[in-house]
Parts: structure tokens; sequence; C-alpha cells
């Protein structure tokens, strides 16, 4: 290292005139290491700001970014850093918006530092916890940057982790709550209690949540295992492109030499019968040598179109888990976790709406809340459920169920304890005309039928019949309050 590399903290304004050229050279050197990708997607955004003291300053755009970047590569960043410069004690990361360019982001308070003990005030459990997923590519693939630095490594082939997906923030209920069990018996076992561990269902219910959470609890607890999680479709592309580079040995070497293999929408793979044979070998080859594998997809393994039959028999002969739709409470229940993840007040009656209404997927809810969220702060209007629904219209219309006559009819006959049969008779006693009156009101709230189609559903009555019933039941329910919450929580059944 040449004197007019080596600038001590005394001389600081020498220091910050060279303190870009330091962040050149340093940001040059970890960018061979971790390749192109990675280099534009973390530490191209971030820029040099300031020193104070031994302390370098990094701005990032996102909150997210941050936390990313301070659980892989600041100790890295700091270690180049201090070849550069000895003089350096720490780096600071600061979030700084507006350098997100035409996305207005709301501002994340506070400063993280990694010191010399390579861990920052606020994220010190992620940047204690989790491993540099560049370290096992510098110690494994020395032979590689030998032979032209081509990207073979871990680094190159592994998907990033959402730092959000841990097991603390999975919220479980009935639906997942077998595996969310099975994912935490696999990410805390020291020996494989089952091989592989297949998680299924439908799109947004928490499957790509629980296979972040399996690798971070590895990571954290175990970071001598190495781990790699990608997507069937990257499993595919990177073996097609070692045929094509004729390196099929190397790829073999990576994918059957670590300890947790991770591959995430397996259907993928379907129908596509060289990727499948080479993931026959590398299945077989991991489980025999007592390697953990962990599976998910859409479908169960024998529900697998165009997947062989042989394959299908080695998905199914570990733990299946699947994960149901949602329940009301269970959604009620993420509304709340995420609502105190963002350190925003939500009102009940908004997240019990929202709970009612999104009802497709996990994925989709959250989205919901982020929207209502960055609403009520943008445009500075407290979060009701009428500007909920104003944000939300898109989305609540497309996820309006189709509620049928015959649906309402049911519903209110037991709520109130009648028989379905006096919807349609011309009995006039208050016991079942009260009823009556409330389905043909939730029948012209909820079905697109005109008057007249619903008096024909209630006995032939007449649409003029159907009109009073209306009227009425909108008088009492603006006098009785117990009326109608009753009102209310037979549409919310109804629409759920």
């Amino acid at each position: 290292m040449t004197h007019s590399e080596t600038v001590h903290s005394s001389d600081n304004n020498t220091w910050s005139s060279d303190l870009e050229t330091q962040w050149a050279k340093v940001s040059k050197l970890l960018r061979s290491e971790i390749g192109e990708a990675a280099y534009r997607s973390w530490l191209k955004p971030m820029a040099v700001r300031e020193t104070d003291d031994g302390t370098v300053m990094i701005a990032v755009p996102t909150r997210f970014m941050r936390d990313w970047v301070i659980a892989h590569y600041a100790d890295r960043l700091r270690s180049l850093w201090l070849d550069q410069n000895p003089a350096v004690k720490s780096i600071e990361f600061v979030v700084q918006p507006s350098r997100v360019c035409g996305q207005p982001t709301t501002p994340a308070p506070g400063r993280c530092r990694v010191d010399e003990r390579g861990q920052g005030a606020a994220e010190a459990a992620i940047a204690k916890s989790v491993r540099s997923s560049a370290q096992p590519v510098r110690a494994e693939n020395a032979q590689d940057r030998a032979n032209g630095g081509r990207e073979t490594g871990v680094i190159d082939i592994a998907a990033p982790l959402d730092p959000r997906c841990t097991f603390d923030r999975f919220v479980v209920g009935k639906p997942n709550e077998f595996a969310y069990a099975a994912a935490r018996r696999v990410a805390e076992a020291t020996n494989v209690p089952f091989n592989p561990l297949f998680l299924y269902g439908g799109v947004g219910l928490g499957k790509t949540h629980l296979m972040h959470a399996v690798a971070w609890h590895i990571h954290t607890r175990q970071p001598g295992r190495s781990v790699i999680y990608l997507s069937a479709e990257k499993f595919m592309y990177r073996f097609i492109r070692a045929l094509r580079e004729q390196s099929t040995v190397d790829f073999k070497e990576q994918f059957r030499s670590v300890d947790v293999l991770m591959i995430d929408d397996v259907q993928f793979i379907a129908g596509k019968d060289s990727t499948q044979e080479e993931f026959f070998h590398t299945f077989n080859t991991l489980v025999d040598q007592g390697r953990q594998i962990v599976l998910s997809a859409d479908k169960s393994p024998s529900d697998l179109e165009g997947m062989q039959e042989r394959l299908k028999s080695r998905l199914s002969c570990g733990l299946v888990a699947d994960i149901h739709a949602t329940t009301y409470e269970l959604r009620l229940g993420i509304l709340e976790s995420k609502a105190e993840q963002f350190g925003v007040v939500v009102p009940r009656k908004v997240k019990e709406f929202l709970a009612h209404r999104i009802t497709s997927n996990v994925r989709e809810l959250e989205g919901a809340l982020n929207r209502v969220v960055a609403h009520s702060q943008l445009m500075g209007r407290d979060v009701t459920i009428e500007t909920t629904q104003e944000v939300l219209h898109d989305l609540l219309r497309a996820n309006d169920r189709r509620v049928t006559i015959d649906e309402i009819q049911k519903q209110v006959a037991s709520h109130y304890n009648v028989r379905i049969a006096d919807m349609h008779s011309a009995r006039r006693a208050r016991s079942v005309a009260r009823p009556r009156q409330v389905a043909m009101y939730l029948a012209k709230q909820l079905t697109s039928r005109s008057l007249p189609e619903i008096g024909r559903k209630f006995g032939g009555r007449d649409h003029t019949t159907v009109m009073h019933a209306v009227r009425k039941v909108e008088e009492i329910k603006t006098q009785d309050a117990a009326f109608a919450e009753d009102l209310e929580l037979l549409r919310r059944i109804l629409q759920g």
C-alpha cells in the first residue's frame, strides 16, 4: 500500500478528499468478489456521504437495503476499507430515501453502525446472525477465480433471502400450523428429521416465507452449514447453462456438496425431462449423504402433472405438509402483526374490514395494508373504512364474491333460527317477517338481481314488497344498534 492510499484520521481534510477514491477502490474489490448482478442490486445504489472521527458514513435508499447490506456485506466492506485506510474504525449506514428517483418513500429513522465488532446498534441481531453468502464463495471457489473468475459459487447460484421472512414474523394459525412446525423442526435439527420436507399450498399462503425462515434460522444457529435457496426455474437455467458451457461437472459439485438444498416452486420443472433427470440424481445423492432437502410447490407431489413417476415417489417419501387457505382469524392476526411492524396505528374496524374482504392470499392482504398506510402517510389522512374503500376500490371489486339469494336465505334463516321455507311462505308473524325482510335487504345490497327477480325468489312477491322491506330494514338499522350489528355481521359472513 502506498503512502497516498494510507490516510490517517489526524489529517481529516486529506481523508475527505480521498473518500470517493477509497470508496471506488473498495466497491471495485467487492464487485469482483460478489459478481455484477449482486453489485448492481446492493452496492451500486449506495453513496459515501461523510466521515467523522474514524467513521465512514454510507447512504442507502431504503431500510430494507440497509438491513440486507449489513447482514451480507458490512463486515467485508469494513475489512476492505481498513486495507485502504487503517484509520477507519467503523462504517455507518444511513437511510436517505431521496435517492430513490420518482418513488416517494417514508423516511426510516436511525442509523446503523458497523464497528470493530462487526455489528450495528439497531441491527445487531441481523449483523450477528447472518453470515455473508459471499464467504463460502471466497473459500470454495479459489480455483474458479484462478481460472478467470468464472462465477460458479454459492453467491452466483443462490437467490437472495428476504430478512423480513423469519419465523418470528410468521403468523401461525390453524391453516399453517403443521407446515410451520415441520419447517421449524428442520431448521433446528442437527440431524435430518425427514427428507425431503415438501411444502405445498396456493399462491401467497406462506410457502416462500417458511423456506426463507428455515434458511435464516440455519444461518443464525448453525453458521457452519452451507445452504442454497433458489427457484426451480433458476435451477433449470443453471443446468442449461452448464450444458452449453460444458461445465456440468462444476454444476454437479455445486449442488451436491451443500448441507441444505432448498428449491421453491418445484412444479416449474414439470414436463422438462432433462432437468428432472438431473434433479433426480442430485436429490438421490444428497439424501444418500444425509443432507437436508426442502421443496415447495403449488400442489402435492401426487398431483404434479408432467412429473416423472419415480420423482413423484421421491418427493413423497419424506414429510408432505400442506398450507390451507387462510381463515378470518389468521388474516386478522397477520394484519395486526404487519401494522405493529410498520409502527402505525390502524383502527381495529379497518383491519376487520380487510380481513373479511381480502381473502385470496396473504401477499395480497399485506399489499392492501401497505397501500392503505402509504396513502394515509403521503396524503396526511386518517385511516378509516371510507378511505380504505377508496384506496382499494379495484382490489375490493376483484375480491367480491358472487353471493346468491339462496345463500342469503340460508344464512339469514340460520342466524334467526327460522326455516328456509319461511322465506317463501305467506306467514306474517314478526318472528318470520323480520328475517325475511333482512334477507330481501341483503339480496338487494349484495346481488345484482332486480327487485322483481328478488321478489320471485321470496315466494313470488311483488317488487313493491321488496322495496318496502329495504326501506324498513334501513329505518330499523338507524334506530337499533344491535340490529345494525347483526346486519353487518351477516353481510360480512356472506361476503367473506
